[in-house]
């Protein structure tokens, strides 16, 4: 079940601030051969993403202490290391969540609850897109 090794993602950060769903999500994608860190609000993201340097984020948009938007703009703006792959994840399903997720930088938005399949979708196509040399 799990990811070619030679094209895998490797480091995947989950935040959300419902703990029972980041742990559920993170085991299954460390069950797909990811290495997987987990964080509950957007200042332990912070913290986390310092030290882990992810390369993909699962970023939940209401957040207690600081909202997925503004944890995407600071990494985003974080100079010393290369951009992840940044994923919002909203239980709104709102075209304004969309849009807003779309102005904070990330690359692409999913509207919760959503099947784990969709997901591993999205990672498999960003993976193949990271290993044949394009943007994400």
């Amino acid at each position: 079940m799990a990811t070619d090794p030679e094209t895998r993602i490797r480091r995947i950060l989950v935040v959300d601030d419902n703990v029972d769903s980041a742990e559920t999500m993170a085991e299954i994608l460390k069950l797909w051969g990811h290495e997987v860190q987990t964080a509950h609000d957007g200042a332990a993201a912070l913290e986390v993403a310092r030290a882990f340097t992810p390369e993909v984020v699962l970023l939940d948009l209401s957040l207690p202490r600081v909202d997925g938007l503004e944890v995407a703009r600071r990494l985003r703006q974080a100079a010393d290391r290369s951009p992840a792959l940044l994923v919002s994840m909203s239980g709104f399903g709102q075209e304004r969540a969309r849009r807003n997720s779309d102005e904070a930088g990330f690359h692409h938005h999913l509207d919760k609850p959503f099947d784990m399949n969709t997901l591993r979708s999205l990672l498999d196509d960003c993976i193949r897109r990271r290993s044949n040399g394009g943007a994400s």
